[in-house]
């Protein structure tokens, strides 16, 4: 009998696995973190705060900054990583060239980004990195570009060279507390602070106006305020600031003009489901407005209208925290993957409390609706076709007058062109339209008379969604711009259910062949609705299926 091997070691490990954070990375980390405290929940703040102090992600940054918040580097990897606003670099890496991005989503294709970007690489602005980016918010203002984070409308070469050259158009100032209570606002909010506008008053008064969800899914508000106030305290309040749908800008508009008609329409919503703290979710393309949203909150704090946290936090690139469960995991710190339902945000959402969540544009209602006992009366009767209230459509596109348009729900394609925007613009003669965004489908100029509204679309594959209304001419290639939603589709996906990750990738090589596929093309859409997590996938192919069906003589 042989000797066997010797006993291995048993000794526990004197470290842990893999790389550790030495003393000089930990310091810099905490100087960059100044007061923010180190919590997890933080973690996109911190990586925020790192880039803007160095330029960059370190890596021994981030894997210092794991040992303060006592979690695995992986978990601040996988976090920074996901976000395409955070730039990752070895330690010994140069800091990147400041970064001009471009959007190419399809209204500024439409007006021209693809000449711009190939003009803007051919030849850059000396120091500075010229990206590709997604939709930033701007489709009025096709084409849109961002220096740093500085947005740029109507960019033309001339316009950004400047901005490179350090001539950034200022940001638009939005009015203050002052000017708005001089308006008569924040009236609303003081009787139900004061008990003379109770919560089953509200909920009853948004039930009678008919108020929907205007984020896209149009689920009725009174009835997700009483879902969450039926669940136990503590409870939350999230305003879903995170827009990315190619066409949508209608919460940058509300942020911009009046952020107080939110900001009272949030906390009336706060009081009205018994929430115990609010959190504003803006997207990074929106940084913009950090400043006064931060200046406005905290006068509101000193005024002793907010009597419960306020907490302002800020996404990093990710068009999938839009879905409100994506949403919730970036909140706490983590990459945006959405979950899984059931459970649902107002049983089981942030921080596994119940959690009201309302994009801007529901809340900016709010004040309007419960300021007068003729207020739900008032918005019910707006509409027309027999639907109820009013709604900001974001047009763009090749229309003479492009915006956001406060117009009665209800309204067709035809008569929000004709009558909001100015008609079409010179020399274009109306084709075809997007009633609900990029993946609300596509519908010919002979099918404009429908009603834009929830419920009216559906039977024709389509839906109206947040009301991002592209208007497409008989100039546009509309093959082209299926492409180019597509591979929006597939830049965004968050990878984590194979429908979606691998389908939206399958679906635009399958475009660019010179011949499509078409069943196979509806092959694939069916597999993709029917076995994605999220909206993102299930309706990703929504466009090509407007195609093959209203479209088939410009299928290639």
């Amino acid at each position: 009998m042989t000797d066997g091997p010797p006993p291995r070691d048993r000794r526990p490990r004197p470290g842990p696995r893999g790389r550790t954070a030495d003393t000089a990375a930990i310091a810099a980390v905490r100087a960059a973190l100044g007061g923010l405290p180190p919590r997890r929940d933080l973690l996109i703040e911190h990586l925020h705060t790192l880039q803007n102090r160095h330029g960059c992600l370190r890596e021994g940054h981030l894997v210092a900054l794991a040992a303060l918040l006592g979690t695995a580097p992986v978990e601040v990897f996988e976090t920074a990583s996901f976000y395409a606003h955070f730039d990752l670099r070895a330690d010994d890496a140069p800091v990147p060239a400041p970064a001009l991005r471009i959007c190419d989503g399809l209204p500024c294709a439409m007006a021209g980004a693809e000449a711009l970007i190939a003009a803007m690489r051919a030849a850059p602005p000396e120091g500075v990195r010229v990206l590709r980016a997604p939709c930033m918010g701007a489709c009025h203002r096709a084409p849109a570009a961002a220096f740093g984070h500085a947005p740029i409308g109507h960019a033309t070469e001339a316009r950004l060279r400047a901005a490179a050259a350090g001539d950034v158009p200022a940001p638009p100032e939005p009015p203050d507390l002052d000017a708005y209570r001089a308006r008569g606002g924040y009236a609303t909010l003081r009787r139900a602070l004061d008990g003379a506008l109770t919560a089953e008053a509200m909920i009853a008064a948004v039930e009678a106006a008919g108020l929907r969800g205007l984020g896209g899914a149009g689920f009725p508000a009174a009835r997700k305020w009483r879902l969450v106030r039926a669940n136990p305290a503590p409870r939350h309040l999230v305003v879903n600031a995170d827009e990315g749908e190619p066409g949508t800008f209608k919460d940058r508009w509300c942020l911009e003009t009046e952020p107080h008609r939110v900001l009272e329409g949030m906390l009336l919503a706060a009081h009205a489901a018994g929430a115990g703290a609010c959190w504003i979710y803006l997207r990074d393309e929106y940084s913009h407005l950090l400043p006064a949203l931060r200046r406005e909150v905290a006068a509101l704090e000193a005024a002793g209208l907010a009597r419960l946290p306020v907490h302002l936090r800020r996404g990093a690139g990710a068009y999938i925290c839009g879905e409100e469960t994506a949403l919730l995991e970036s909140l706490e710190g983590r990459k945006g993957w959405p979950r899984h339902k059931p459970p649902f945000p107002g049983e089981h959402g942030l921080f596994g409390r119940p959690t009201l969540i309302h994009n801007v544009e529901t809340l900016w209602w709010l004040p309007d609706i419960l300021g007068t006992s003729e207020g739900p009366a008032r918005h019910a009767a707006a509409g027309r076709r027999g639907r109820g209230g009013l709604r900001l459509f974001s047009v763009s596109g090749r229309v003479r007058e492009p915006g956001e348009k406060l117009a009665p729900a209800g309204i067709t394609a035809r008569e929000l062109i004709e009558e909001f925007c100015g008609g079409m613009a010179p020399g274009h003669r109306f084709a075809a339209y997007l009633p609900g965004g990029a993946s609300g489908g596509i519908l010919p100029a002979d099918m404009a008379d429908l009603p834009l509204d929830f419920g009216t679309l559906e039977p024709h594959g389509c839906f109206v969604g947040s009301g991002a209304v592209v208007v497409l001419s008989d100039h546009d290639d509309l093959a082209e711009a299926a492409r180019n939603l597509v591979r929006f589709f597939r830049d965004e996906s968050c990878g984590q259910c194979t429908p979606c990750r691998v389908g939206t990738a399958k679906a635009a090589r399958l475009l660019e062949a010179p011949e499509w596929d078409r069943a196979l093309l509806e092959e694939l859409a069916q597999a993709m609705a029917d076995g994605s997590i999220c909206g993102l996938g299930q309706a990703a192919m929504n466009p090509v299926r407007s195609l093959l069906r209203f479209f088939p003589e410009v299928v290639p």
